[in-house]
């Protein structure tokens, strides 16, 4: 017969080893919560705005600066003009001098043109004299709606091949280029604006 105190003792000791056994298997049981992410976790997927950007059909790719826009200049108003952003559009460039009696009797055409054919950039490129007597031809010729560069260096010029004026330079969009002596008038403005726009 076990005494009473032994058995007391006995079940003392089983719920202490119990208890003891509880308390070293509860940190084997949530190492997860401690430890850091697996990562075999799978990341969450992007959402449509954060996909990387894809090559899309309908938008061609930009378009090469060929080497007859790569330079830079100021405008007739004193911004900085990048002739790399000219690329892959239609342009006419527009050479002109303030005293030039043909510059001034194209004026009427380029100014009209520039409303007719908002697909394509006009550029005037004014040099051979001040800048105070460039701004005085755009202003009496009213053809302040196209950017005028102030190319009183002949760098503009040079670039393109220009020697004289009123000279148009005809550039497709994938940068071939055409130099016409002028005046051309109108018609044959529009003329050569279509082979442009045409590629």
């Amino acid at each position: 017969m076990i005494k009473p105190g032994i058995a007391a003792l006995a079940v003392s000791l089983s719920v202490s080893l119990a208890v003891a056994a509880c308390g070293t298997a509860a940190p084997s049981a949530e190492p997860d919560s401690a430890a850091p992410p697996s990562t075999s976790t799978p990341a969450p997927a992007r959402t449509p705005t954060e996909a990387a950007p894809q090559p899309s059909a309908s938008s061609p790719a930009a378009s090469p600066t060929p080497e007859s826009l790569k330079f830079s200049a100021k405008t007739l108003d004193g911004r900085a003009f990048d002739g790399g952003t000219l690329a892959g559009r239609p342009v006419v460039f527009w050479f002109w001098a303030p005293w030039c009696s043909k510059c001034r009797s194209d004026a009427p055409a380029v100014k009209a043109a520039v409303g007719e054919h908002p697909d394509v950039r006009f550029v005037g490129v004014a040099g051979l004299d001040t800048e105070a007597a460039m701004k005085e031809f755009v202003r009496s010729t009213g053809t302040g709606g196209l950017v005028h560069l102030s190319d009183r260096k002949g760098a503009v010029w040079t670039k393109l091949g220009v020697t004289q004026q009123s000279v148009f330079v005809f550039m497709k969009a994938d940068g071939a280029t055409e130099k016409v002596t002028g005046p051309l008038g109108a018609d044959g403005l529009a003329t050569r604006i279509a082979k442009i726009q045409a590629g």
